[in-house]
């Protein structure tokens, strides 16, 4: 007699599930078997190639200023107060006759007069019965240095430079007290504090910062190895101040590079607002004032500002020096300068001039002309700045300062390009290779 058997189409199911689960688990695991030996032998042939690497590096001679040092007794140091090449170079075996040879074979290069104390030098001297003094290197700033050679009776001097790296970086500081003090919070380079001064300072006024306001800064920074530099170029800024918002956009126009807001208006005025970094003003344009010297009331057509002796003062515009030397009235030591749109600026109880500033000479704006001082009737040291449209004086503190030519027609294309670059990298993140590396 035979068995009848019947199965439900749900228990098919379950069995036929069942089964495929079976193959898909056997699948992955074949899967993860060959990905597994993939990534083992991916992670072997990179093993290898890092070894490969290391051994080449090994193998590459060692060098320090481009010279291979192994075979080198190598001795370091800093150039102390008072000592000179002889002193180095004659405890390094050299002769007096071979010394003054070094140094005269030196002068069309670097003058070894010219050394500083502190700056660094290495000496390399052959190794053996025999030692004998084969380079001298002298650093004469973080990236230049001499090379002395010295093989046999000959002598080479040339001048060389190390291996610079650029980095670029994108940094916001929140200013608290000053630019500088923001600067040093957020661990950026001091130079980056002047650059931005010099850039916006025909906009915003450095000594009326408020806290709160904000900078966001886009440039290249310098490294050798991983000292620090210096700065390169500023690709861009963003400065919130006293709730509005300033930018700076590099573009060249003229032949020149200058800084441009995002509506392609120079940020270059006519006139600075200040002719140096001064400490505070100290007297302010007057038709009456108590003279602090001679104790009468008379007027003082000019801004005092407060600044130690031999601050730098710099012009406030392009123009040409007209007045230079001693006023018998009470200015001292003055100079005068006459611009654009009939515009005279005067700089009062100076210490001193800058080198080449003569009556005659052509200045451009932020060029160093001379040096605060205490000069004629003055009670302390301070720059008496003074302006003056045709022959009518006129008070600093309100004076125009309109922009210089803004972006022509002919290059308003090219600078929206790089506008939107510029802006979009200071908002965020933009690849590599969509950033603006030349202007």
């Amino acid at each position: 007699m035979g068995i009848k058997i019947q199965i439900k189409k749900s228990t098919v199911r379950i069995i036929r599930n069942a089964a495929f689960a079976v193959m898909a688990v056997g699948l992955i695991a074949v899967l993860i078997g060959v990905f597994s030996r993939e990534r083992s032998y991916e992670d072997a042939e990179g093993a290898a190639a890092e070894r490969r690497r290391e051994r080449e590096e090994e193998r590459k001679p060692k060098t320090m200023y481009g010279i291979e040092y192994e075979d080198y007794d190598v001795e370091s140091g800093k150039i102390a107060s008072g000592q000179t090449l002889s002193h180095i170079l004659g405890r390094a075996g050299l002769t007096s006759p071979m010394i003054d040879k070094v140094a005269r074979a030196s002068k069309p290069v670097f003058d070894m007069r010219g050394m500083k104390a502190g700056q660094p030098y290495t000496t390399f001297t052959t190794r053996g019965e025999s030692p004998r003094l084969e380079y001298f290197i002298y650093e004469k700033n973080p990236s230049d240095f001499i090379v002395v050679a010295l093989k046999g009776d000959s002598i080479a001097v040339t001048q060389e430079s190390k291996e610079v790296s650029v980095v670029r970086r994108k940094e916001t500081a929140e200013i608290k007290s000053s630019l500088w003090n923001a600067m040093a919070a957020s661990d950026l380079p001091p130079a980056l504090s002047s650059t931005l001064e010099d850039i916006y300072g025909w906009s915003i006024d450095f000594f009326g910062l408020q806290e709160g306001d904000k900078l966001t800064v886009v440039f290249d920074e310098r490294y050798i190895d991983t000292v620090r530099v210096g700065i390169g170029r500023v690709w861009g800024a963003e400065f919130d101040h006293a709730g509005k918002t300033y930018y700076a956009i590099p573009f060249r126009q003229g032949g020149k590079v200058e800084y441009w807001d995002e509506n392609g208006k120079s940020l270059r005025k006519q006139l600075l607002k200040a002719p140096l970094k001064f400490t505070r003003i100290s007297s302010t344009f007057s038709n009456s004032r108590l003279h602090p010297v001679y104790k009468v009331r008379r007027p003082h057509h000019g801004v005092d500002y407060a600044a130690p002796s031999g601050t730098p003062v710099v012009a406030i515009a392009d123009g040409t020096v007209t007045s230079k030397g001693w006023d018998s009235k009470g200015g001292g030591n003055i100079l005068k300068i006459k611009h654009a749109n009939n515009l005279t600026s005067g700089y009062l109880h100076l210490r001193g001039y800058a080198k080449g500033i003569n009556v005659g000479t052509r200045v451009s704006q932020g060029q160093l002309i001379a040096y605060v001082g205490s000069t004629g009737a003055s009670t302390g040291p301070h720059l008496d700045f003074r302006l003056w449209k045709g022959a009518s004086p006129i008070d600093p503190l309100k004076a125009p300062s309109n922009p210089v030519e803004p972006i022509t027609a002919a290059n308003k294309a090219a600078f929206d390009a790089i506008r939107e670059s510029i802006l979009a990298e200071l908002r965020g993140d933009i690849p590599e290779g969509e950033r603006v590396t030349e202007l």
